[in-house]
């Protein structure tokens, strides 16, 4: 591993253990954890289930894809984001994933295609509306949500990858939060592009950088988007390079930049549920959503 990945896992653990001190499960949510999806590594091939308590018959489903630089990361941070999307009238299922560099791409994937189908598989035994299944991701998973996406939507693409996608798995609409969608093989100095080196197995060629920059796969087809970022994020350059994409192809989108120069958010704020901002954000996502139900 390198001293970058080791730095991220340490430094990202310590903050999300501060944001989440003293949380637990809300009064009306129900949860079923610790599902096995997988039987590649039973460690990292875990998901669980959350659902508004009271809610019964199928509900609209969201596949939350964790941030967390392809190197940290699992379902136990986002336990808490996700309930709180399930609060807002969804079943959510947020599912760890093997992880960079023990794991390089395409492993991460791999998994999200293989929960894609979990979900399928499972919709009668946990109420999924599998004609309403939504997608968010922040940072590494928006970059990864965008990624799965373009497989789904660009058959050239998804050959290209050469994974066997889920029939009858699409998305309605996705968010994509604090993400990146190009990420250039020269290098522009940021922590994303020196996580390539753990994340890809050559290292990150010229061609590995073309095939996991999204910007290059977007058709028509790509599902509806809501997008942000925030004055604090260090990515908060990459909707500017996605933006044109879908303007060129027509894809229904919604931009917004949450925060100001007196109101300084930082990168993925919106997983800090304690925070008045992250609720706007989630609350106006999920509306998003559901202006496709």
């Amino acid at each position: 591993m390198s001293a970058m990945s080791d730095m991220v896992r340490k430094m990202f653990a310590e903050g999300d253990a501060k944001r989440d001190a003293g949380l637990t499960t809300p009064e009306d949510i129900v949860r079923y954890d610790d599902i096995a999806y997988g039987n590649e590594e039973p460690k990292w091939q875990m998901l669980d289930v959350y659902r508004p308590k009271g809610k019964e018959g199928k509900l609209p489903v969201i596949l939350s894809i964790h941030g967390g630089g392809w190197v940290y990361g699992d379902k136990e941070v986002y336990q808490f984001y996700c309930m709180s999307l399930a609060q807002r009238g969804f079943a959510v299922v947020n599912y760890s994933y093997r992880l960079a560099p023990e794991y390089k791409y395409p492993a991460s994937f791999e998994d999200t295609v293989t929960v894609s189908k979990w979900i399928l598989d499972h919709a009668e035994e946990y109420g999924f509306d599998t004609d309403h299944i939504f997608g968010v991701g922040d940072s590494a998973g928006a970059h990864m949500l965008s990624m799965y996406a373009c497989a789904l939507t660009n058959p050239q693409y998804a050959e290209t990858v050469g994974f066997e996608l889920p029939e009858n798995f699409m998305f309605k609409a996705i968010a994509l939060n604090c993400g990146a969608f190009e990420i250039k093989p020269e290098g522009e100095g940021d922590l994303t592009t020196q996580l390539m080196g753990d994340y890809l197995p050559g290292k990150g060629t010229p061609e590995e950088f073309r095939l996991i920059s999204t910007i290059y796969h977007v058709t028509p087809d790509f599902p509806p988007v809501f997008l942000m970022t925030c004055p604090g994020d260090f990515l908060k350059a990459q909707p500017g390079r996605i933006i044109p994409v879908f303007e060129e192809n027509k894809i229904p989108f919604v931009y917004r930049h949450y925060g100001n120069k007196d109101n300084d958010l930082t990168h993925v704020f919106h997983c800090n549920i304690r925070l008045a901002d992250a609720g706007l954000c989630n609350d106006e996502e999920t509306a998003f959503f559901k202006e496709f139900l």
